[in-house]
Formats: structure tokens, C-alpha cells, sequence
């Protein structure tokens, strides 16, 4: 009998440790998170009292691609249109508690002395605090749906995904041996330009995708694809020069704005809880107790500094963002643990071999510690506030809420800057896609036509080849960099108050049209030998033919329209489905007029009758703009359609109009019947006499279901089973027939 692999017996050992180790946690109502680091402990090496898993390196393949599957699925719950929405208040506390915590960090780490790379990472590690976490302390104690959580969850949010960013730079900063601001410049503008890329090209491409073979995916080839996709980015993304764990972000991130989403999220999410919990045990592996002892002063003191400096730098941090002294000091408060991304930050640093060995069970240290306290920080806030306002002067404490109330809503952004910013991003946005498109070509279609041109005769035929596929390629892009935005409401309104404004809106049009030409400049540069000036002159033909080029202009505005919708789709189908409100009620609350939505109750009234027959619009002023029957949703429904109960209408009006209709919705019901005790159904026997007036009648002239309310169900004939009663067939004398009906209704047929 073949012997069972390690690897096996070793997953067997873990799942079932941290099994019944979870069940233990989940009756204690302790985070999960803390029962996987308990169960690895328990089947690491360094726990003589229990049996220990064999081969460590399988772990630590596995508990990789559990971190990628957990950036996967958080990047499945993150939307980007979600970050542009939230303003710029989270993002100023986020940054600012990153800043203070990572400096925090650095200045402990050197106070022991520490080596710079373990301070550099312990900084990452205490500057991110756990969603996980402090979500389930938030539902614990139920304060979900309290107004601080909400701004404690905008900042989780961007901490993760700045956390993302931190491990690039991590990356960077520990691949070289000493690098200066330059490279570090380098790198930043390397992210950038990898995220635009991904996220555009992406949020073009999968959309469309999963849209053209909708329907021939199932559950079981969606997940096979989404996970394809997500390992798929991964490698990319190494291959590039950044972590497995970006590259499965963004794929998520892109995902995200899938109709499909939803599905994808359910979908994966049980793949996510499996290696999830295998790199939590993972985790709590490299706990060694002795260092846990050795280092039982640092542990204690980092503790400390969580504690006290998530109190202090995220209260600041959140009454820089615009929240009161009350609640700044809540979500402060509540930030003071670190959670799995300090595990995945300490991971990258083992796996770079850049840290030393005993900063990770300090870190799992300090995190089980402050995880415990966290639901008591929670609770000391206020406590505490009210502590600080009566030891403090009145002066102060206006003076810090002033403070936070400083940050008054933005005024309306003047057209100037409305224009430039969209003028710079989309000029950032089509200049990293044209680069992108020129690097592609250079890289492999170059040497493709050069293979198949071979000779210094033709040499110059396969760079001219590649050098107009390239111009062609990138032309949409160049053209909707260079006219996008000429003719907008910002732009004509400019034009038309000053003439002081024409100068400056042309300059605007020049430059991106130097940029353009500069593209062209590059290409004939890399593949010709001609002079500048006739390169020059090239790139400013060729802009000028893409500008007058109909063919190119219409590329251009199929491609935006295209990104737009993919881009949109989630919110368009959430919007069919009534999930969500469509975008033209914000234009009917200006008239005094917005969308409401009724769902029609079972025992309404108004079910079977059309809408011409309730004539809505003439008794209330209301009109019916859609309605949603399962999964379907009518659009402007006609006077034909049919109200069902169930349906749930989406109606027009003002308030008083809304009220009225949704008052008669609820008064106009079918009474409850005061006698349904009598609509028992029973089943009797008849027996055609020679005095019945049914006889030489058939079924249907009998009228015995609309007379008596009762059903004729078969015809007794001496067989096991009843015969049905043909319809052409007449009664005769001494047919013995089934009956089905209500008590009253069956005595009066039996009587007739």
C-alpha cells in the first residue's frame, strides 16, 4: 500500500487542529484570526506536547497563495469609484496615521537598536490596523451602524489598500542596497504607471469578456475563470517586478466593477477561508516561545505604543479628516490593534530574507495582545472624552473642535480647475496607453517583422511597417488626449466670459499637442535616422491627420463609450435590479419631484387589474416609471400592464402625491375572510339518480362548477382507480361520481 505524502498528512494535521481550536474561539466569541495563530502554535515545532506539522516548506507555499486569494477577495470588495466618492477627509486621516504610526515604528525599532530594515518594516507593520478585527468588534458591540464606524471603515478601506503600495516599496527598498530618493521617485512612478495600465486595460477588456460568454458560464467554470484570471495577474505582476499579491489585488479591483461581482465574491470566498486559514497557522508557526521570553520587554513596549499612539496621532489624525473632538477620539480609539496585514508585511520580509527572525512572533505577539484589548479601547473612548472635557480648559476644547469643523464642505470647484484636472488625467491616462501600446510593439511585433524581413535591405521596410502599426494604434488614444474636453460646458463657459481666457485655453490645446507630437518624435527616433526637424514636422502631419480623420475620431469615441459602460455596468444592473437609485433623481429633486418605491402587498386590491384601470395618474399624480417583477424590470409600462402582488413599483411624484398613492397601496386590501374556517375542502360521492337534472347532460352542460363552486374529479367504474370523466361524455343513470368542493356547496349539489 503506497505510503500518504507528507504534504497531505500535514494539511490533515492543520485544518483539524485549527478545526477544533476555531470552534473553541467562535465560543468565546474571539476573533477567528487568533484561533488559526493558537492552532499553528500548536502543531509548530517549537510545541513538544503535540504533534507537529513535518514539512514547513509546503506551509509556506501554501499560506503564499493564501495571501494572494485574501488581496483577491479584497479586491473584489473594493471599488475605486467608492474612494473618489468618499472626499478628501479619510484620505487625510489615513495618511497621516500611516505617517505617525510607521515613524513610530522606526523610532522604537532604532531605540533598541534594531537593525534598518527591521525598523523599516516594523514601521509598515504597526502603521496598518486590522478590518477584520475591528469589523467584528464593531458587530459584537453593536455600533455597525453608528456614524464614526462608518469613517473608521473609509479609512480601513484605504489603509488597505495603501498597504498594497507599502509592500512595492517595501519590495524596492529591500532589493536595493541603498536607495536614494531617486529610485524611490522610481518606483512610485512605476506603481503608478503599472496601476492606470491595469486598471484601464483591465476594467476595457474583462468586462467585455465575461459580457461575450455570459451565457456559457456556470458557478463551476466562473470561479475556474476568476481564479485563472487572478493567478494569471500574479505572474504578471512578478514578472514585472512587483509581488504575486499586487497583481491579484488589481484583478480583483477589476472584477469589482463586473456585473458578475457579486457571484464571484460567493464564489470564491470559500477558497479564500481555506488557504486564508492555512497562512494564519502559518503564522502562529513562527511563534517561538523563548523569543516570546526573550523579548517580552519589546513586546510590551510596541503594545504600548499602539495603544497610546493610535489614542493620540488617530484622534489628530481624524480631526484633521473634519470629525469633532468626541468622535475623533472614537475612531482613534478604535484603530489601537494591528492585524493580517502586519502578518503579510512581516512575511514579505521573511521571504526577502531582509528581517530578522524574531520581529514576526514579536509581531503576532503584539497583535494577539492588542486584539484582546481591543473591544475595551472601543469602550474607553467616551470615557474618555469625558474625562479630557472636564480637565480641560473650555477654550481648548472649542478650540479643538473648531478644529475639526473647520474642513467646511468644499465649495463648488471653479471651471478653471474643473477643466485642468480633467484635462491632466485624461492626458495621464491616454499617455501611459500609448506608452504601453509603443512598448508592446518594440518588444515583440519589432523583432516579429524583423524575422520575417531578414537583411539590412529590408531592414528598414520592417521598422517602417512596425512604426505605422504603432502610429495607428495609438492614434484614438492621441486624438482623445488632444480634442477630449475642447468642447465641454467648462470650456465654452470659459471662452465666452473673457477673452483674457482664450490665450490660456488655447495654450492648453498646445501642449497636448506637443505631447502628441513627441510620441511620434519617440517612434521615428527609435526606428529612423532622420533629422529632428523632419521628425518634427512627421509628428505634427500626423497629428493633424488624426485630428481631421473621422475614422479616428469615431475609434476614439467607440473605445471611451466602451470603457465607460464596462466601467458603469455594476451600477447600471444594480439600478435594473432596484438596488439602486437611477442617476437622473438627483435632477427631480431640484422640481420638488423624486422617486419612491412601493412593493404592491399580496392581498392588494389592485392585483389583475391594468394600469388603464386604476388610472393612477388621474387620482394621485403619480406615474408608474418602472416596475420590478423578479428578476425582470419593465420600463415605462403602458396602460395594458398588469399589476401582480409582489411587484414592486417605482413611482414618480412629490411628497404629497407619493403619500396619497402609498396610503391608498396599503388601505386598498382584500378583507380577511371571517369564515375561513368553512373553506374546508371535502371530497363526497353522488350518485346519478333517475330524478337528476344532469342526466343526457355532458360535463360542460352540466355548468356543475359554476352553479355549485364544485368539482367533478373521475368516474367510479368497479376499477382500482377512478376513471376520468370524458367532457363529450353525458351522465347516465346510476354514474357514481367524485365530487370536490366546499361543505355548503356540496349539500347543494347533493340536493339538487
Amino acid at each position: 500500500m503506497a505510503e500518504l505524502p507528507t504534504m497531505i498528512e500535514d494539511l490533515a494535521l492543520m485544518l483539524m487542529m485549527a478545526g477544533v481550536v476555531t470552534l473553541v474561539f467562535k465560543r468565546l466569541k474571539q476573533p477567528l484570526v487568533l484561533g488559526y495563530i493558537v492552532a499553528g502554535f500548536l502543531v509548530s515545532p517549537h510545541m513538544p506536547y503535540t504533534a507537529s506539522v513535518a514539512d514547513t516548506e509546503n506551509v509556506h507555499l501554501w499560506a503564499d497563495i493564501g495571501v494572494m486569494f485574501l488581496l483577491f477577495s479584497l479586491g473584489l470588495d473594493f471599488s475605486f469609484k467608492k474612494i473618489l466618492k468618499m472626499g478628501a477627509s479619510p484620505i487625510i486621516s489615513t495618511i497621516s496615521i500611516i505617517f505617525a504610526m510607521a515613524m513610530l515604528g522606526v523610532f522604537v525599532g532604532h531605540a533598541f537598536n534594531w537593525s534598518r530594515m527591521d525598523c523599516i518594516f516594523l514601521g509598515g507593520m504597526l502603521a496598518m490596523s486590522s478590518t477584520t478585527i475591528i469589523y467584528k468588534a464593531f458587530d459584537d458591540l453593536g455600533l455597525r451602524q453608528q456614524q464614526f464606524a462608518g469613517m473608521v471603515m473609509s479609512v480601513l478601506i484605504l489603509e488597505d489598500i495603501l498597504a498594497i503600495v507599502m509592500m512595492v516599496m517595501l519590495s524596492a527598498i529591500a532589493s536595493g542596497n541603498n536607495p536614494d530618493g531617486g529610485q524611490m521617485l522610481g518606483s512610485i512612478m512605476k506603481i503608478g504607471f503599472f496601476l492606470v495600465l491595469w486598471l484601464v486595460v483591465g476594467i476595457f477588456a474583462v468586462p467585455a469578456f465575461l459580457r461575450k460568454v455570459r451565457r456559457l458560464i456556470n458557478a463551476e467554470v466562473l470561479l475556474v475563470v476568476s481564479l485563472g484570471l487572478c493567478c494569471a495577474m500574479a505572474v504578471f505582476s512578478t514578472k514585472v517586478g512587483f509581488s504575486s499579491a499586487f497583481g491579484a489585488f488589481i484583478m480583483g479591483s477589476v472584477l469589482a466593477e463586473t456585473v458578475e461581482a457579486e457571484r464571484i465574491e460567493k464564489l470564491v470566498e470559500p477558497v479564500k477561508n481555506l488557504f486564508g486559514a492555512i497562512f494564519f497557522v502559518s503564522v502562529g508557526m513562527l511563534v517561538d516561545p523563548e523569543i516570546l521570553v526573550s523579548y517580552a520587554i519589546p513586546i510590551l513596549l510596541l503594545v504600548l505604543t499602539i495603544l497610546i499612539g493610535q489614542s493620540i496621532f488617530g484622534t489628530i489624525a481624524f480631526m484633521l479628516g473634519g470629525e469633532s473632538l468626541k468622535s475623533a477620539m472614537r475612531c482613534g480609539f478604535s484603530m489601537a490593534q494591528i492585524g493580517e496585514f502586519s502578518f503579510i508585511i512581516a512575511s514579505l520580509g521573511l521571504s526577502l530574507g531582509v528581517i530578522s527572525d524574531f520581529l514576526y512572533p514579536v509581531v503576532v505577539a503584539v497583535s494577539v495582545i492588542t486584539t484582546f484589548l481591543t473591544p475595551y479601547m472601543i469602550r474607553l473612548a467616551t470615557p474618555a472624552y469625558t474625562h479630557l472635557e472636564h480637565h480641560l480648559p473650555t477654550k481648548v476644547i472649542k478650540l479643538m473642535n473648531h478644529l475639526s469643523t473647520s474642513h467646511s464642505a468644499p465649495s463648488e470647484q471653479n471651471k478653471w480647475k474643473q477643466l485642468l484636472t480633467a484635462m491632466a488625467v485624461n492626458t495621464l491616462i491616454y499617455s501611459i496607453l500609448s506608452a504601453a501600446t509603443v512598448a508592446i510593439m518594440f518588444t515583440f511585433v519589432l523583432p516579429f517583422m524583423r524575422r520575417l524581413l531578414p537583411g539590412w535591405e529590408l531592414h528598414w521596410y520592417a521598422n517602417a511597417i512596425t512604426g505605422v502599426l504603432t502610429v495607428l494604434f495609438i492614434s484614438p488614444f492621441l486624438r482623445a488626449m488632444i480634442m477630449k474636453k475642447n468642447r465641454s460646458e467648462e470650456w465654452r463657459a470659459l471662452w465666452e466670459e473673457s477673452n483674457r481666457n482664450r490665450v490660456p485655453l488655447l495654450f492648453t490645446v498646445l501642449v497636448r499637442v506637443m505631447i502628441g507630437v513627441f510620441f511620434i518624435f519617440y517612434i521615428c527616433n527609435f526606428l529612423s535616422h532622420f533629422t529632428n526637424a523632419v521628425m518634427i514636422t512627421i509628428g505634427i502631419i500626423a497629428i493633424g491627420l488624426m485630428v481631421l480623420s473621422r475614422t479616428v475620431k469615431q475609434r476614439s469615441i467607440k473605445l471611451e463609450r466602451l470603457f465607460m459602460m464596462n466601467l458603469r455596468s455594476r451600477d447600471i444592473v444594480a439600478q435594473v435590479h432596484g438596488t439602486k437609485r437611477p442617476l437622473y433623481e438627483g435632477r427631480l429633486l431640484d422640481r420638488d419631484v423624486h422617486i419612491a418605491d412601493f412593493n404592491v402587498p399580496m392581498n392588494s386590491m389592485w392585483m389583475g387589474s391594468s394600469l388603464k384601470q386604476l388610472d393612477l395618474g388621474r387620482k394621485y399624480g403619480v406615474h408608474i416609471s418602472s416596475i420590478l417583477r423578479a428578476n425582470f424590470r419593465l420600463n415605462i409600462p403602458d396602460g395594458d400592464y398588469v399589476i401582480f402582488p409582489g411587484d414592486r413599483l417605482q413611482v414618480i411624484g412629490s411628497d404629497e402625491q407619493l403619500s396619497k398613492f402609498g396610503h391608498a397601496l396599503e388601505t386598498d386590501l382584500i378583507s380577511e375572510d371571517m369564515y375561513l374556517e368553512n373553506r374546508e375542502m371535502k371530497l363526497r360521492q353522488l350518485i346519478i339518480g333517475a330524478d337528476s337534472p344532469f342526466i343526457g347532460k355532458t360535463l360542460a352542460e352540466s355548468d356543475i362548477r359554476y352553479l355549485y363552486s364544485c368539482m367533478v374529479i373521475g368516474l367510479e367504474e368497479g376499477k382500482e382507480n377512478l376513471s376520468r370523466f370524458a367532457p363529450n361524455r353525458k351522465f347516465q343513470e346510476g354514474d357514481i361520481i367524485w365530487v370536490v368542493g366546499e361543505e355548503e356547496s356540496l349539500k347543494a349539489l347533493l340536493n339538487s
